[in-house]
């Protein structure tokens, strides 16, 4: 479905025709653009548009389907790029991800969103109160989105990182994160980490290739080169990010190695007793054991004091284990 259609002219918002052929002619025309936002449209919903601004049918095809990588795609009359915003639900510490998809040609800009996280309507509020920004033509809506998309990131990588110093301090806490659900929280963390390095880390060539740094020096096409400083610094941005999420999952690896071993070392420490406690058991087990064996020969039935004797031997050497393993840490 179509959520919003505007004309703009000198960056400023006008009354155009309803249809969307003579809206883009009319913008053409004026020196303008047509800027079309769609929510998850049904391919008969999407055949005007894509009839009426030419788009090509494999990005078309990708824009329905969505479950796309970010990416930048230079067909014969439109670009087509790929952003994957994404929210973070403190509550259920879960990372949820949407996909925009942008088609930017001659005039017009059509941006298909899918899932949740979509920054646009904030970026079209924002850039119908910067005329001047917005006078810049199908580009500056680009790099709105961009920019929004990115700035959210550096939001939420910082929300994962206090998370995770919570994790670590329980990990670290004076009883080592004895919780039989620690290990779950670790590895569900991680997993969140790995959702949201899937829509940042994608991401970084092709805005590298609007910013026209290292191997893509050259211009795209139906981008404005003068906006290459503008995506300059949304790249250096997400390379930010791109770092921060690279901390992240390292960070994470390694506590979840500190707490398994922590646990491997609390299950040995747990050996040691039970091997204690059943070794201070078999001394009197043994000593009983010979005397139940009920020879007629053994000159210790025969002493008065036998039985009181071997009570005190018993306790004796009770005491001499115990102070031995107490000394040794085992108990």
């Amino acid at each position: 479905m179509i959520v919003d259609c505007a004309v703009y002219r000198d960056g400023r918002r006008t009354d155009g025709p309803a249809d969307l052929s003579d809206a883009l002619a009319a913008a053409r025309a004026a020196g303008g653009f047509v800027w079309v936002g769609l929510h998850e449209p049904t391919e008969e919903e999407f055949a005007l548009v894509t009839e009426e601004f030419s788009l090509h049918p494999l990005a078309v095809e990708d824009a329905l389907n969505a479950h796309q990588r970010p990416k930048l795609e230079v067909y014969e009359d439109s670009l087509f790029a790929v952003l994957k915003p994404v929210v973070y639900e403190p509550e259920s510490d879960v990372v949820s991800s949407g996909e925009l998809m942008i088609f930017l040609g001659d005039g017009f800009v059509v941006v298909v969103r899918h899932g949740v996280g979509s920054p646009l309507r904030a970026v079209r509020q924002r850039l119908e109160r910067e005329p001047h920004l917005l006078g810049k033509g199908p580009t500056a809506v680009l790099y709105a989105i961009a920019d929004a998309t990115v700035d959210h990131y550096l939001a939420v990588a910082s929300e994962l990182h206090n998370d995770l110093e919570e994790l670590e301090a329980e990990v670290f806490s004076p009883d080592g994160g004895g919780s039989r659900t620690t290990a779950s929280r670790i590895y569900t963390f991680k997993r969140q980490v790995l959702e949201f390095r899937r829509s940042t880390g994608p991401l970084a060539p092709p805005l590298a290739r609007l910013a026209g740094t290292g191997a893509f020096g050259s211009g795209v096409p139906f981008v404005n080169d003068r906006a290459r400083p503008f995506f300059r610094d949304v790249n250096d941005h997400l390379t930010r990010v791109n770092e921060s999420v690279e901390a992240l999952d390292r960070l994470v690896s390694d506590i979840l190695s500190a707490h398994l071993a922590q646990m491997s070392v609390r299950q040995n420490d747990d050996m040691r007793k039970i091997s204690a406690w059943a070794a201070m058991a078999a001394v009197p087990t043994m000593i009983a054991g010979i005397y139940g064996m009920n020879f007629e020969h053994m000159p210790e039935l025969r002493w008065v004091g036998a039985y009181p004797a071997v009570i005190l031997v018993m306790a004796g050497l009770e005491v001499l284990l115990y102070r031995l393993f107490k000394g040794r840490g085992w108990l």
